[in-house]
């Protein structure tokens, strides 16, 4: 059922004013009147509506100061302004402050209502992408991150505060998490997010790819770099640069970046000017990278520069009461084969899931049901084995007692991860993302396991 628009008239011709709030409550919108300029702010400060029928010429306050004034207003309605013929000048002020639209006296009512209802639907506009930009609790999604969970939402209190600042920001949480997206996240809500956001995974290149994209190369440096390239450093030039997975950047390499956070000034691979940049630092990381600094994996320097504010996010298996929130969410944007639902059996399975690949395999296991489901609703029989059997995935309590000749954990988890590369026919990408795993992880897996080739024909 829609909302009611509601509707503030302020003119200061009662009999004008009083048709204006009848005809226009008649249609089946809320309308009330008032006489003056001062009256209407007063009665805008008191409560919301959605459209302001404005009148140039009032006692008090003209319409022109009320407008002006509307600027201050966190949320201010939209602004119809009745003007007469030699008023137009005025009008056009008006419509540079802001207002919606403007009518010249005498007004059609059928006109009228055209215009209020359009500007309703304009201001709903505007506040839904608030809402998607700016969280408010119950409202939309938090720049992507859709959450009820009481650990989320302290995460998404904290990049509000830290968001404004210049302050660099280390995201620490499981891979999956959803830590690019908190990242883009105070992007959006600091002074940068004019400028761009730019991420790179540090972990999935070889530290010689890896310098060339992150601070460029020259013509020449190297075998192959047939013309000079910025690199992602220059690109995020007033914006924010996002190192997911930091912890994995060679030692040489953490060197050349602490100079660029410390002095702002870097050189492209093979160069000898030196550029400078100004950026601010989000990292993010799913490894402990107090103990890679005691290991010499990770320089002290380094760590101690990029970790004035620390940001942990939660695994899903700690926020459960997302997940049915986060499915509902996934069937709505990945309706490409029609709106599909969950049953009630296949929402149980979901819920008893300890999701290792946290958010990420949600979204993976929700397309894989919305293509394999043969009617409206995904069941069971449409989820990977592991989750449509949960008691086969989850962890047994420490005080229980093992079964003989039960399989190990690790036994599951390698024959899962052959049932998915047969299921994707051997390709290592398509399997990292039906399992909700970094390509690179599960490439140490299949060494790990010594998963052989022989085993996926």
């Amino acid at each position: 059922m829609k909302r009611t628009i509601r509707v503030l008239v302020a003119d200061d011709e009662n009999n004008l004013r009083d048709l204006i709030v009848r005809e226009l409550t008649r249609r089946g919108l809320e309308a009330e009147g008032v006489g003056d300029g001062e009256s209407a702010l007063a009665r805008l400060r008191e409560d919301p509506y959605d459209v302001v029928v404005l009148d140039m010429k009032m006692p008090k306050k003209e319409g022109i100061e009320v407008l002006r004034e509307l600027q201050d207003f966190p949320e201010h309605p939209q602004v119809i302004v009745m003007t007469g013929f030699q008023e137009v000048a005025t009008a056009v002020e008006a419509m540079k402050l802001g207002a919606y639209d403007y009518l010249t006296k005498p007004t059609k009512i059928e006109e009228l209502e055209v215009l209020v209802r359009k500007a309703a639907e304009k201001g709903q506009l505007l506040r839904d992408n608030v809402a998607l930009r700016a969280h408010v609790p119950g409202a939309g999604p938090f720049g992507g991150i859709v959450t009820r969970s009481g650990k989320m939402q302290e995460v998404l209190r904290m990049v509000e505060r830290v968001a404004p600042t210049e302050s660099s920001v280390l995201l620490l949480g499981e891979s999956g998490t959803g830590k690019e997206l908190v990242a883009r996240a105070i992007h959006e809500r600091s002074p940068r997010t004019e400028r761009p956001f730019v991420p790179i995974h540090c972990g999935a290149l070889p530290r010689e790819v890896l310098e060339s994209e992150l601070f460029g190369h020259e013509k020449g440096a190297f075998t192959g770099a047939v013309n000079a390239k910025p690199g992602l450093i220059e690109l995020a030039d007033g914006g924010t640069l996002l190192l997911d997975e930091i912890g994995d950047m060679e030692p040489d390499s953490q060197v050349k970046l602490l100079r660029v956070l410390e002095t702002g000034m870097f050189f492209r691979v093979g160069g000898t000017r030196p550029r400078r940049v100004d950026v601010r630092l989000v990292a993010a990381t799913n490894r402990d990278l107090a103990v890679a600094m005691r290991t010499g994996q990770v320089r002290e320097d380094l760590f101690y520069r990029i970790n004035t504010i620390t940001v942990l996010l939660p695994p899903l298996r700690e926020r459960r009461e997302d997940i049915a929130l986060l499915a509902q969410h996934f069937l709505e944007t990945n309706a490409t084969y029609g709106l599909k639902r969950l049953s009630v059996a296949a929402l149980a399975a979901l819920d008893a899931y300890d999701w290792p690949g946290n958010v990420r395999e949600l979204l993976h296991v929700i397309e894989r049901g919305v293509i394999l489901c043969k009617g409206d609703e995904i069941t069971p029989v449409d989820l990977p084995p592991d989750i449509a059997r949960p008691s086969g995935t989850s962890v047994a309590p420490a005080s229980a007692v093992a079964v003989p000749g039960a399989p190990t954990l690790e036994a599951m988890e390698r024959q899962h991860i052959v049932a998915t590369l047969r299921q994707v026919g051997g390709h290592r990408g398509k399997a990292a993302a039906l399992l909700g795993i970094d390509p690179k992880t599960l490439y140490r897996k299949i060494l790990g396991y010594q998963i052989a080739p022989t085993e996926l024909g």
